[in-house]
């Protein structure tokens, strides 16, 4: 499945294709000075605009399973003269952060590549700030899909065989801590035959 994931972004690195399910910088509303992890980063652009929306007493880390893709990240910084945008090599189920160190993480079409999505939002808990957000884009699915589909390494890479249900979508964040879920975007569309959904979710890790 990795294999699969890895190549195609390394292929779509330095291609100019849409890789997200929208942006989400707007309704992340972020604030000078605040730390904001972007899982998936890809070729950066919502890091660097992330990082210049909290300035220069701020950050903006993006983390990439992808090489490639981090390279050309680091490019397109530099290319913009952002020096507050980082980038990262890593794996969104075993985040390389401490604890408690982000007030915000974003990601657009990502988590559903991984084999636990649960353990994805163990993860994000863990590194958000009493009090920090999350808002993230998804595909979920209605209905279970068959195994065949859900064994093809190729079927995960396009952004289908990994996906799950929405309510076990929604379950998974909720067994993570998180107490509400508000749903903010949801777009219903036929993916390969199967019906699909988009949303966009945003949680709060409430302050103890």
């Amino acid at each position: 499945m990795l294999n699969k994931i890895q190549s195609r972004y390394t292929n779509e690195s330095s291609s100019n294709c849409n890789l997200s399910c929208g942006s989400n910088l707007d309704y992340l509303k972020i604030t000078p000075g605040e730390s904001i992890l972007d899982l998936g980063c890809g070729r950066g652009n919502e890091t660097i605009q992330a990082a210049l929306l909290t300035g220069p007493e701020g950050r903006a880390i993006g983390l990439d399973i992808t090489q490639a893709m981090i390279d050309t990240a680091f490019i397109n910084a530099k290319e913009t003269g952002v020096t507050n945008a980082a980038f990262l090599l890593g794996d969104i189920e075993n985040l390389p952060f401490d604890p408690s160190v982000f007030d915000a993480v974003m990601s657009n079409c990502v988590i559903n590549h991984a084999k636990s999505k649960e353990k994805v939002y163990q993860e994000i808990f863990r590194v958000l700030k009493c009090g920090g957000r999350f808002i993230i884009s998804d595909a979920v699915t209605k209905e279970a899909l068959p195994p065949e589909v859900k064994r093809d390494p190729e079927a995960w890479a396009q952004c289908f065989g990994g996906a799950i249900t929405e309510k076990e979508y929604l379950e998974g964040i909720l067994a993570a801590g998180f107490i509400h879920i508000d749903v903010l975007k949801r777009r219903e569309y036929l993916k390969n035959g199967y019906d699909f959904i988009s949303l966009t979710i945003k949680a709060v890790k409430e302050v103890k």
